[in-house]
């Protein structure tokens, strides 16, 4: 039998692990994935969610846009949370991923 999620054994769901964990740090889908030993599509799937759902409870999903290291181009209008393939400047692999985090809204 697979292990099961730690959440699980604390009667915390998955998204709700996500919220907890984000809302004191600022973190990537990879290192979200590797805390929660969840793979990057599934917590990308929750973050979705997430983004639609917190606002009830006074939150906000603060998303820092991917960057290309070697021109510096930011994807602020991308609205996926994966990693973007390649800079639509230069055409460069290597892009900085997007970073979440929760935020009180402010009143």
């Amino acid at each position: 039998m697979a292990e099961t999620h730690e959440a699980e054994q604390r009667n915390r769901t998955l998204r709700q692990d996500i919220i907890v964990i984000l809302k004191g740090n600022t973190l990537s889908l990879k290192e979200l994935s590797k805390i929660l030993s969840v793979s990057e599509k599934e917590v990308e799937s929750h973050l979705e969610h997430i983004r639609k759902s917190v606002g009830r409870s006074g939150y906000v999903l603060v998303v820092n846009p991917a960057h290309c290291k070697k021109c510096g181009f930011s994807f602020k209008k991308r609205e996926k949370f994966g990693k973007p393939g390649k800079c639509p400047m230069c055409r460069s692999t290597q892009i900085v991923p997007q970073s979440f985090s929760l935020k009180e809204r402010r009143k």
